[in-house]
């Protein structure tokens, strides 16, 4: 019963993460639960610009300003 108290604060639960490792391995309810893998992006949504790129743009907006 006094395991029941120790598991049931969480401030306790940070002195014995191993127990906590433990009740994780043997948990039904957490084995059952679906999981997925998911993975960022592989290219960026916003295209890369080289510099050169960017010094002809602002060249263009000088010469319409």
């Amino acid at each position: 019963m006094q395991n029941q108290g120790i598991y049931a604060n969480p401030f306790a639960l940070m002195m014995d993460p191993q127990a906590v490792f433990d009740a994780m391995a043997r948990s039904e309810r957490l084995n059952r639960l679906q999981s997925r893998v998911c993975r960022p992006l592989d290219k960026p949504l916003i295209p890369l610009v080289g510099d050169a790129e960017i010094d002809a743009e602002a060249d263009v907006e000088a010469a319409l300003a």
